[in-house]
């Protein structure tokens, strides 16, 4: 039998949660109508795919606090991902993203089911953001009937407000900030609460406070959380623009022509002269900013080595996340798993 803790096993474990509880969700809502079909069908699109970070962070603030392994707390870290699809949906969305792991957005496979109402685009749009709401509700409700005991769970309810509050205070941050002149430290900020909060931060407490953690180490999940999480988004930034988007799945035009508050962008302003920022300008935002475009404003980053700063500041945050790990003192099996993922996330190519 293979190792549960293994990442692939318990990745398994979340997929069958995550998967079972969904598709049973989606064939209630068809049973209201089947006109419903479409909808339901990208429910659970949202949700067939992901590495289940955010899973595995709650589950490992869980059992560094010394519990065991428990199938109510896999599926109560399941709902982690629910949290997730949630955002993933209503991020496109905001993002107008057309594709997502190189599949069309649910904003866009939408579209198919309301082609011939008038203003598809628009009905398709508002189906997509209905599903995002939906998958944040479900969320919820897979956490309530984890099987945890009511107590468990009552201590985790704040964690669960702040969790909603301040990943929506990120993605308004960053729609206030778009083409706004780049800032490092305000995008670090939108940073912090738009991706690191939920992806790290967040789900570690949460899993601690079900099992009863302490100050101390609630402190120090903070402090890993952070950090770490800041490093997975930059990582993401630089993946944005210089991935492979067969990997990735995502455009490399996408930021560019939406001039979002990035990092990477930040970083090249903050280094350019007169001459780059007027030729940044004129490309910036430009929805038909093609590869050439790209390319131009690639060669500006890489000549002022913007990317070798991003770089810089990932590895001093996944450092910064290992001290904290290693000022702890967790039992072997959590320090060991907190340390691989604090690789893995920061390390990824996609």
């Amino acid at each position: 039998m293979p190792d549960p803790y293994e990442p692939a096993a318990f990745k398994a474990r979340i997929d069958e949660v995550v998967r079972g509880f969904v598709a049973q969700e989606a064939e209630q809502l068809v049973a209201v109508d089947a006109d419903l079909g479409p909808v339901a069908d990208q429910v659970e699109v949202a949700v067939a795919g992901g590495k289940r970070l955010r899973a595995a962070f709650c589950y490992w603030g869980w059992r560094a606090v010394g519990q065991p392994d428990s199938d109510a707390m896999v599926r109560a870290a399941a709902s982690m991902e629910l949290v997730h699809a949630a955002a993933v949906v209503h991020d496109d969305l905001i993002d107008d993203s057309p594709l997502r792991h190189g599949r069309p957005t649910a904003h866009v496979a939408l579209r198919s089911a309301v082609r011939r109402r008038p203003r598809a685009a628009t009905a398709a749009r508002s189906l997509a953001m209905l599903v995002g709401d939906l998958l944040m509700a479900m969320a919820g409700q897979l956490f309530a009937a984890s099987g945890l005991p009511a107590a468990y769970l009552a201590r985790a309810r704040p964690l669960w407000a702040a969790l909603a509050r301040e990943l929506i205070a990120g993605e308004c941050l960053e729609i206030l900030r778009t083409g706004a002149t780049p800032d490092t430290s305000a995008s670090l900020q939108v940073i912090r609460y738009k991706t690191a909060k939920y992806t790290v931060e967040q789900p570690l407490l949460i899993g601690g406070a079900l099992a009863g953690a302490g100050e101390r180490l609630r402190e120090g999940y903070s402090r890993y959380g952070l950090a770490l999480g800041e490093a997975f988004q930059l990582r993401d930034d630089l993946l944005g623009l210089f991935g492979d988007p067969d990997r990735t799945g995502k455009a490399n035009l996408d930021d560019l022509r939406a001039h979002r508050p990035t990092a990477l962008l930040a970083e090249t302003w903050r280094m350019a002269g007169d001459t780059d920022r007027k030729h940044l300008r004129a490309l910036l935002g430009r929805r038909d900013l093609d590869t050439d475009g790209l390319e131009a404003v690639r060669e500006v980053m890489r000549r002022l080595k913007a990317p070798d700063r991003i770089e810089e500041m990932i590895t001093v945050r996944v450092r910064d996340a290992l001290d904290a790990l290693d000022d702890l003192d967790l039992p072997a099996p959590a320090a060991a798993a907190l340390t691989d993922l604090a690789h893995s996330a920061a390390a990824r190519r996609h």
